[in-house]
């Protein structure tokens, strides 16, 4: 429950304000929005490109314009509100570890900018996927095809690549409660582990492909209605995609709190004498 409250006390508000800002785009962005979603196809991949790319021009300035100011400040307000909520979660469950909520919140302030940076690697490849496949001469058609298949390879590398490695920095803070060190100290430690380092990286990424069986579940329960589409519709069909939304939500930290325990038991058994300064 206290993990649940501690995201959830940031997530709402986040949310809301994310929402109230799509909300105004898009009723800047309405008429052609709307055309474009009615007029696509992909039986037509010339037409459909043009619109994307239209959606597209009509919809990013504002966008990137929002999220220049906007997702430092989140990045930062996530950083402090996961400090402390994760250093009194791990209080909770083990009274003895110190409180170190600064520390934590610029460990999770470098997660960010790490995930940061996966994202506009991602992106970067979305670009150069689009590039190759839809920017063709005038008397050829766009490679719809082969662009979704990069797209899903590219995801799928970047996903991969994320839940390989960004198991520093969920390793990181809990050296810095256990073992009384410093974020540069931790950061090393984390990486001289011995057979402990194995082991981290293999919850990780069993972690992250539990993240995307919950990811399919959901999509799976929101479809479920489709069939009775004509019986069920309207604020029945929204309280059901809200409904699962939450049970994600709530599967999600549970096994974020199950990840951070199974670190937490693990460095107990496989702990390996350092020497590396604490500071």
């Amino acid at each position: 429950m206290l993990e649940l409250l501690w995201r959830w006390s940031f997530g709402l508000p986040l949310t809301l304000i994310l929402g109230w800002e799509a909300w105004r785009i898009y009723r800047v962005a309405s008429t052609q929005i709307a055309a474009g979603l009615s007029d696509f196809t992909l039986t037509d991949p010339t037409q459909a490109a043009t619109i994307a790319a239209n959606l597209y021009a009509a919809v990013a300035p504002p966008i990137v314009q929002f999220l220049g100011w906007f997702a430092p400040l989140a990045m930062a307000a996530w950083a402090v509100a996961s400090g402390i909520g994760r250093n009194a979660v791990l209080r909770r469950y083990d009274p003895t570890l110190p409180n170190r909520w600064e520390t934590l919140a610029a460990l999770q302030l470098l997660r960010a900018a790490a995930l940061a940076v996966s994202v506009w690697i991602w992106f970067a490849g979305i670009h150069w996927a689009a590039s190759a496949t839809l920017n063709v001469p005038t008397d050829g058609e766009p490679n719809i095809v082969g662009y979704f298949a990069l797209v899903v390879c590219l995801s799928l590398g970047v996903f991969v690549a994320w839940a390989l490695a960004s198991w520093v920095f969920s390793i990181a803070p809990l050296l810095v409660l256990l073992e009384d060190r410093g974020i540069t100290a931790a950061l090393k430690r984390s990486l001289r582990l011995g057979p402990l380092k194995g082991k981290l990286v293999e919850v990780n990424f069993i972690m992250g492909i539990v993240k995307v069986i919950l990811v399919v579940l959901a999509t799976v329960f929101s479809a479920t209605p489709l069939p009775f589409s004509s019986d069920m519709t309207g604020p029945a069909l929204w309280i059901w995609w809200a409904a699962v939304t939450l049970a994600y939500c709530v599967a999600a930290d549970f096994f974020q709190v199950a990840r951070l325990v199974a670190f937490l038991e693990l460095w107990r058994v496989f702990t390996v004498p350092d020497s590396t300064p604490r500071s």
